[in-house]
């Protein structure tokens, strides 16, 4: 089907419902949520005819934990697989039934249900599916996979790939849709350090040496692994902690989400060496808060810890306050005194920004690292100094250098050991544990009285993209706070967006009949007594249709109608600003505004 890398000039010419495209892009997915239902009142999930379960990610680490360390990982990983498989090939019948007539689009059924599922989202690089002449090959980018989370949550970062059931779902979604044995390998993995997970699939008699991936997928395989397995468990799953993985957190630092866990399992590997470390993250991530949770684990944490942020101190002064100044170097410098670098001896320094050196300074600061030596601003004696140096940006410097904006050999030498924290969308599991954290901290700094918050504000907060990250986050709940109604009542969404800055992401929710509607979208009213009695006596002659008739044949302006409706809902509500913003799918914000226009 589609080629995003090759060539189109080396396309090979295909059958017809074989397509090439500049990019492969997923078909709507409207016609697979639409088959998801909820049925509480008898406790079944149903995906069309098929049966679905809702887990927590906690315990699948759980099992997965226990799992490898009773079985071995070579046995445990061949009973995930097999799990995957059988669930691609439920999935894979029917894909053929929701899209019939078009290959292309039914193959992508498998990769769309992943996401629908909570598993992880696909991202196709290259497609390519010809049923006819059995042609198959894909490559696909994995992004937010639950599997890396379980299993970096229950064992840290791998040496090897860890998704290992959503690997086995692909071979046996493709096995069945195509006809034939089809195999996917994981090339890359997020679990191993990689920014995301990359697998590339084809039929079996095209790859040179499946089988050490054949044998995870074969029925009779479990009991020779079973009996292979070695009496102890390999040395990176030995030794596990009982306690929840936030008990071996450092203080000051908070989350559970996969991507939080892998970056604080790096900390935690350099935090006893003396290696440079480079914090890389969007503003607004922590990296500060990471740095200084380095140095307290560290051997220096009894020593300085001394922070600067290289982009708000102006050009002409970040040498001398860097390296120190002799009296006398440059007009206003009325005494000696000593750098960042000198106060810092024996300790720790942490240079933010470190994209925003000038040249000269940053030609300096490569001699310091690898002399160990700083001469101040005017002077000519050299200092022995002892700082572990640790650097942070927002900025891509490996780009920069290539600009010429940064030096390359400073970056080699700064690049020791990167560390990427990701931005609070990546690690939306971790917005209730900072939510409450801030709650807590500035309800005591401002002295309020605060009762959490609701939970459609909590689905809000989950909802928002958070472009300010966990700053942004910070910033928000202390609003939130001051705002809130003195009477203890729970923050809602009205004091959390009260500046307009809400936006919404596609969660879905549970209809009254059991589909999945928008988040924001209002459920519609229980059926009472007279819409029951009208469905027995015949087809309903209300509805929206009829509404607009009537608002347009008696010419009712839009102004007054809305001002109408406003004014009825908050009578109805007793006053109530946010249960009236409720009844209308508005935010209170958004409400009040309203209501406050139509009254002026």
């Amino acid at each position: 089907m589609s080629t995003s890398s090759t060539p189109a000039s080396s396309v090979p010419l295909m059958p017809p419902q074989v397509a090439a495209e500049a990019t492969a892009r997923l078909p709507d997915i409207a016609d697979l949520s639409a088959r998801l239902r909820f049925c509480p009142k008898d406790g079944r999930i149903w995906l069309g005819d098929q049966r679905m379960l809702l887990i927590h990610l906690s315990a699948l680490a759980d099992l997965r934990r226990e799992l490898v360390g009773a079985l071995g990982l070579a046995a445990a990983r061949g009973l995930f697989t097999r799990m995957g498989y059988a669930s691609g090939c439920k999935d894979a019948e029917f894909a053929r039934r929701i899209r019939p007539g078009d290959d292309l689009n039914a193959f992508y059924v498998g990769p769309q249900m992943h996401a629908l599922e909570g598993i992880v989202h696909v991202e196709p690089v290259r497609v390519e599916v010809d049923i006819e002449s059995g042609r198959y090959y894909g490559e696909f980018l994995w992004h937010g996979s639950s599997e890396v989370d379980a299993h970096v949550a229950a064992f840290g970062m791998s040496a090897e790939p860890v998704c290992w059931m959503q690997i086995g779902y692909a071979s046996g979604y493709t096995s069945i849709f195509m006809g034939q044995p089809i195999l996917h390998r994981e090339v890359e993995c997020r679990a191993t350090g990689s920014r995301h997970c990359r697998i590339v699939g084809k039929p079996v008699h095209e790859w040179d040496d499946p089988n050490p991936d054949l044998i995870y997928l074969q029925p009779d395989s479990l009991g020779s692994l079973y009996r292979a397995a070695a009496p102890s468990v390999p040395p990176a799953f030995t030794g596990l902690p009982a306690q929840p993985a936030d008990a071996r957190r450092q203080p000051g630092l908070i989350g559970l989400s996969s991507g939080f866990l892998a970056a604080h399992h790096l900390l935690q590997k350099v935090a006893r060496t003396s290696a440079s470390v480079l914090f890389l993250g969007e503003t607004g991530v922590g990296k500060e808060m990471f740095a200084r949770s380095l140095h307290a684990s560290s051997d220096r944490a009894a020593m300085p810890f001394v922070a600067i942020n290289c982009a708000a101190i102006p050009e002409n002064l970040i040498e001398s306050e860097l390296f120190g100044v002799e009296r006398g170097a440059f007009t206003g410098a009325l005494q000696s005194r000593p750098g960042r670098f000198e106060r810092a001896h024996g300790g720790t320094i942490f240079l933010d920004e470190i994209g925003t050196l000038n040249l000269a300074a940053q030609g300096k600061l490569l001699r310091v690292l690898q002399e160990r030596e700083v001469e101040r601003v005017g002077g000519t004696e050299t200092r022995r100094v002892d700082v572990r140096v640790i650097a942070a940006t927002n900025a891509d410097l490996r780009a920069e250098s290539r600009r010429g904006n940064f030096r390359e050999d400073l970056f080699y030498r700064l690049n020791v050991f990167p560390v990427r924290i990701p931005p609070l969308r990546e690690r939306r599991e971790d917005i209730p544990l900072l939510v409450r954290h801030f709650l807590l901290k500035y309800a005591d700094r401002h002295k309020r009285p605060v009762a959490g918050v609701t939970d459609r504000g909590m689905d809000r907060l989950i909802d928002y993209e958070f472009p300010g990250n966990v700053r942004e986050l910070e910033n928000i709940i202390e609003r939130a706070v001051i705002l809130a109604p003195e009477d203890g009542a729970p923050i809602d969404v009205g004091h959390l967006f009260a500046c307009g800055d809400e936006v919404h992401s596609p969660f879905y929710g549970v209809g009254q009949d059991g589909s999945l509607i928008d988040g924001l979208t209002a459920p519609d009213p229980p059926a009472g007594p007279a819409a029951a009695g009208a469905a027995a006596d015949g087809p309903a002659t209300d509805g929206p249709d009829s509404l607009v008739d009537s608002v347009l044949a008696n010419e009712i302006p839009l102004e007054l109608l809305e001002a109408r409706l406003i004014e009825t809902a908050v009578e109805r509500a007793g006053g109530n600003l946010a249960e009236a913003a409720r009844m209308l799918g508005l935010t209170r914000a958004q409400l009040a505004y309203r209501y406050r226009k139509g009254r002026d």
